[in-house]
């Protein structure tokens, strides 16, 4: 049975507790047979959420900034074709 959700550990519980080292979650099981309260890793649905979302934010970010640079790299070709045709015409 969970007794305690999942939650952050504290600087000195991630020092001190195996448990916290991977994921920095942990929760406390009680267990019906033994009668003794364990601590066991866990991941935080909140903080997944939030790592999800900033990564999702952070992609968009880099298409919006890698669009505006394909924009512009396009109007530079254009620029340069056009001033071409325009010397080969002036040119006969």
């Amino acid at each position: 049975v969970v007794a305690r959700e999942c939650t952050r550990c504290s600087s000195f519980q991630a020092k001190t507790i195996a448990q916290c080292i991977p994921t920095g979650f942990i929760e406390k099981i009680s267990c019906a047979t033994s009668k003794r309260d364990e601590l066991k890793s866990c991941r935080s649905a909140v903080m997944e959420a939030h790592v999800f979302w900033r990564f999702v934010g952070t992609m968009m970010c880099v298409a919006a900034i890698f669009a505006v640079l394909v924009v512009c790299r396009q109007r530079v070709l254009d620029r340069k074709a056009l001033e071409k045709v325009r010397k080969q015409i002036e040119s006969i």
